[in-house]
């Protein structure tokens, strides 16, 4: 290789540095090296400071030229970003930071730094990365044995005895990416099972659920109990309530287990149903239940608070019940989740 590296270098400077940058990665890979040796070799090469972002913790390891960590905030603008890829998902990113133009190695440098990252990666396991083996997912969420549960737990880099939090997601977005946003600084693990996304992880932010997606999360200390709360809570979300913790549902889950064909011969299921055909009115009857007052129904909806009353008594006049009073609300709003649950 050095032979071959002098050779070149007489012909073309830019073919010899493309070589030794080759080269550099290899041999880091085959040392074995961390992430963060990674990222400071890499500082040293470029002549810049280095950084790499894995999405399942979120954290970024960053490295000055002089081999020391470089502190303060990450800068909005990186002169160069590559993802670093893991069995076809995008597990992070690596990038350097320079003040002017990109130079001509760049792009190999960052390359190489790529797939070394991903060689990192795969020798320490899928604790490091947050899309997860679907079989031990689904050895921790099923009724399998105590045993078994606790080595997948530990082979997806959950540490025993500290409880994990289970999720059911809907979403047309990268799990990884819902994973690493509604947990990003602890442990979490996303996998498919059954065509519904699972989200494994030792803390759970509702509010960063991305736009779109639907999640239901579980409440319970044992990840089976966990995963039918959640998939549960998944079956109750609706537009204007996209996640759903199941503690939150408290007596209303138990509508989750009457009989699909006792719901559906109900009168007030039925007439909901026909409701929903107009999506202004299940609309308007969705948020008047969920807010439980005109007016409120109208500041939620961004309209007029008497256009909303009228609309509220046609609504009820179809359902043929009084939904200004507290039992046809009551009323009206069960009906309403047992047609969501037929739905969903």
């Amino acid at each position: 290789m050095d032979a071959l590296v002098v050779r070149l270098s007489q012909l073309d400077t830019e073919a010899a540095g493309a070589l030794r940058v080759v080269a550099f990665y290899d041999t880091l890979m085959r040392r074995r090296v961390d992430l963060p040796a990674l990222a400071r070799a890499s500082a040293g090469l470029a002549e810049c400071v280095a950084g790499v972002r894995l999405h399942g913790t979120g954290r970024a390891v960053r490295f000055a030229p002089n081999g020391r960590e470089a502190l303060g905030p990450l800068p909005p603008a990186r002169s160069t970003v590559r993802p670093v890829l893991l069995d076809e998902e995008e597990a992070g990113t690596v990038w350097l930071e320079r003040d002017a133009a990109p130079r001509a190695l760049d792009d190999l440098l960052l390359e190489r730094f790529a797939i070394a990252v991903s060689a990192a990666l795969e020798r320490h396991g899928p604790a490091q990365t947050t899309m997860a083996d679907p079989a031990l997912v689904e050895l921790v969420i099923g009724p399998g044995d105590e045993a078994a549960r606790a080595r997948a737990l530990r082979l997806l880099g959950f540490a025993p005895g500290l409880p994990v939090l289970v999720a059911a997601v809907r979403t047309s977005l990268p799990l990884d990416r819902v994973g690493a946003r509604v947990c990003p600084e602890r442990q979490v693990k996303t996998a498919s099972v059954g065509g519904v996304g699972v989200v494994l992880a030792a803390a759970i932010d509702p509010e960063r659920f991305p736009e779109g997606a639907r999640a239901g999360i579980g409440a319970a200390d044992g990840p089976t109990d966990s995963w039918r709360q959640a998939h549960t809570a998944l079956r109750f979300t609706t537009p204007l309530r996209p996640v759903v913790r199941h503690r939150d549902l408290g007596a209303l889950a138990l509508l989750a287990e009457v009989p699909p064909d006792a719901a559906r011969a109900a009168p007030d299921v039925a007439a909901v149903g026909r409701v929903a055909a107009a999506p202004a009115d299940l609309e308007t009857l969705e948020a008047y239940c969920a807010e439980g007052s005109v007016r409120r129904t109208a500041e939620r909806l961004h309209m007029h608070h008497s256009s909303v009353a009228r609309r509220i008594d046609r609504i009820g006049g179809e359902l043929g019940m009084d939904l200004t009073s507290p039992a046809g609300a009551t009323r009206a709003g069960v009906a309403l989740a047992l047609w969501r649950l037929l739905d969903g």
